[in-house]
């Protein structure tokens, strides 16, 4: 995970200054950006059958070794002068098809991870949790001073060495039997086996009928309905302020590529305090206040300080509170997600789930693109405030929420009835 993360960071950094600098399009950058989000979320989505089919190891290497060759391929044309748009668009839709089903298979093995270690769940998604915010560190720096001083094509090489060497860690360094594929055997999260929870289909189902087990698990979850559409929102604000808003304001600023990785570093870095803490103690932490104060801190802050014109100390002191905030939302939400998901349905819930939550990403940097073209870099930033502030905190307000709260786990009927 450390490796693979790391190299989409500096990719995050090297590819939007990439098509900015070339292109001088702010909506370019942003197509781009769609170009390879959109094929993320929705391979992504489809491929959680196929990973509770034959186990998540193979799918994470082979599709690490796939983004490695596209990522790879950009410089490569480049060098060549053969990279027109349409073919850098193709290439980075092919990195993006690969990363949703590499991301995936590596996010299903955190439980196993956790049974090997012997800890509570909070704490195996908060350490998950700080390997990606480490990667959203190292990456950024790594990627802003690459960008800075050897050019973007420099941080798209860095990129495919650290997909085909993830590759090469999840292929031959990983045990065999990690990651196994999962069967009606399983028991769900904690609950033991021959909880209502468990599927009990002993026959090998076709592809759409796994697909259709997991799609109504989900649609029966209010809580995990819920956290699906507050996530679709803040994503797609996040991916718009991460691929158009930070590389515009840096531009527009005279800061440069450099202040791209400077405040995705002060951000990463606060978020791994944030996520080691939270993988020490979330588990005695009441979950709902931790999630929504997490998010008050992680999300309109960030683009008020920007909207501001505020020096570029106090952007990076504000983007780290943020990134503290940060670091404790995702371990709970790993948590709830894999107490309340039966094992044997764990790829295809957590596959629909994090693609529907997703959704707005290829979105965000499309719509941010258009609107800094049509209105400016600075209303743009006040109304994704004001989104991301509504949104975080009347999202609280419902009552499935307190389903997130521990001792509220209910039994959940199996797909098939």
């Amino acid at each position: 995970m450390a490796v693979s993360l790391t190299g989409t960071r500096i990719s995050a950094v090297a590819l939007p200054w990439f098509v900015l600098v070339t292109t001088g399009s702010a909506t370019r950058t942003g197509l781009v950006a769609f170009v390879q989000m959109a094929p993320y979320v929705l391979v992504k989505a489809f491929t959680g059958p196929l990973v509770d089919r034959v186990g998540p190891r193979p799918v994470s290497w082979t599709t690490d070794l796939v983004s490695a060759v596209a990522a790879a391929a950009v410089p490569v044309c480049h060098a060549l002068h053969l990279l027109s748009f349409p073919l850098l668009l193709a290439l980075v839709a092919v990195i993006g098809a690969a990363r949703g089903p590499g991301d995936l298979a590596k996010e299903v093995m955190v439980p196993e991870a956790a049974e090997r270690g012997g800890v509570p769940l909070e704490r195996a998604t908060g350490l998950s949790g700080v390997i990606e915010r480490l990667a959203s560190t190292v990456g950024p720096a790594a990627g802003g001073s690459l960008v800075a001083l050897l050019g973007p094509l420099t941080g798209l090489v860095v990129n495919a060495g650290c997909f085909a060497l993830g590759s090469v860690v999840i292929g031959l360094a990983l045990p065999r039997g990690t990651g196994r594929p999962a069967t009606s055997a399983d028991p769900p999260g904690d609950a033991a086996p021959g909880d209502d929870a468990t599927p009990t289909n002993a026959a090998p189902a076709g592809y759409w009928q796994r697909f259709g087990e997991g799609f109504t698990f989900l649609r029966r979850e209010p809580l995990l309905l819920a956290v699906v559409v507050t996530l679709g929102v803040t994503n797609l604000l996040d991916a718009a302020m991460s691929t158009v808003l930070v590389p515009v304001w840096a531009d527009a600023s005279g800061r440069g590529p450099a202040a791209i990785g400077l405040v995705g570093s002060a951000m990463g870095a606060a978020a791994v305090a944030g996520s080691l803490i939270a993988a020490g103690v979330a588990h005695r932490l009441p979950r709902r206040t931790v999630f929504f104060a997490g998010f008050l801190l992680a999300g309109a802050p960030r683009f008020l300080v920007l909207a501001l014109g505020a020096p570029l100390g106090v952007v990076l002191a504000v983007f780290a509170v943020s990134g503290f905030g940060a670091g404790f939302i995702n371990p709970v939400l790993g948590a709830v997600l894999f107490e309340r998901v039966p094992r044997p349905l764990l790829g295809r819930v957590n596959a629909l789930g994090d693609s529907l939550s997703w959704a707005g990403i290829p979105l965000g940097g499309l719509l941010a693109g258009a609107a800094v073209t049509a209105l400016g870099l600075t209303p743009v930033l006040l109304a994704c405030a004001c989104a991301y502030f509504l949104t975080t905190n009347l999202a609280g307000l419902r009552p499935e929420w307190r389903a997130m709260d521990r001792g509220r786990e209910r039994p959940v009927p199996s797909p098939t009835g």
